[in-house]
């Protein structure tokens, strides 16, 4: 196997996380789960409120015809992940870093790399569409990611220069993790 590829995000953005917060408001080096029923992480995230807002909105659609709403206990999810052996799932993209639009050449050649960096890690994924319900943004190319961890989900995420990914323990739970 060759090296992972490693996309470059937009000229002047950086793939940093910012600083977190845990549940009780005091700031971590780590994200830490919420007890907040609409599943996503706390976090003094520099992401616009509103666009995170969207992001939760967002409807997550497998081609498998699993679709991922934010916060909602998903039965076909717990399924799917067992019967790929794993307790866990990612639904992540490449397209537009950041939320920035790119064209459609471009956005195709991410997802090729990203599609390229988990065949190499040896992932079961498939592919899918995050699309929100008022279809003012385009919708973008995604895959569900069966069996990658959550530190890993995250890491590609950060690769890829990307706000936010979802991601699923055991429970099936789709969570907005985000990453700015």
């Amino acid at each position: 196997m060759g090296p992972t590829p490693t996309p470059t995000c937009l000229p002047g953005q950086g793939g940093q996380p910012k600083g977190n917060v845990t549940g009780n408001g005091k700031p971590s080096g780590t994200r830490r789960p919420s007890l907040d029923p609409e599943g996503f992480f706390l976090s003094d995230s520099i992401i616009d409120p509103s666009l995170v807002q969207a992001y939760r909105q967002t409807r997550f659609k497998a081609d498998n015809g699993l679709i991922l709403p934010i916060g909602q206990p998903n039965a076909a999810l717990v399924q799917a992940q067992r019967q790929q052996g794993t307790d866990c799932s990612a639904f992540i993209t490449a397209c537009n870093p950041f939320s920035q639009p790119l064209a459609a050449d471009q956005n195709a050649a991410r997802q090729a790399d990203l599609a390229k960096a988990l065949a190499q890690r040896g992932l079961a994924f498939v592919q899918g569409i995050g699309q929100h319900p008022s279809n003012t943004w385009p919708g973008e190319a995604s895959y569900l990611v069966l069996g990658l961890a959550l530190e890993d989900a995250k890491a590609l995420g950060e690769q890829f220069c990307q706000n936010a990914i979802v991601w699923s323990a055991a429970d099936g739970v789709p969570q907005l993790i985000l990453l700015r």
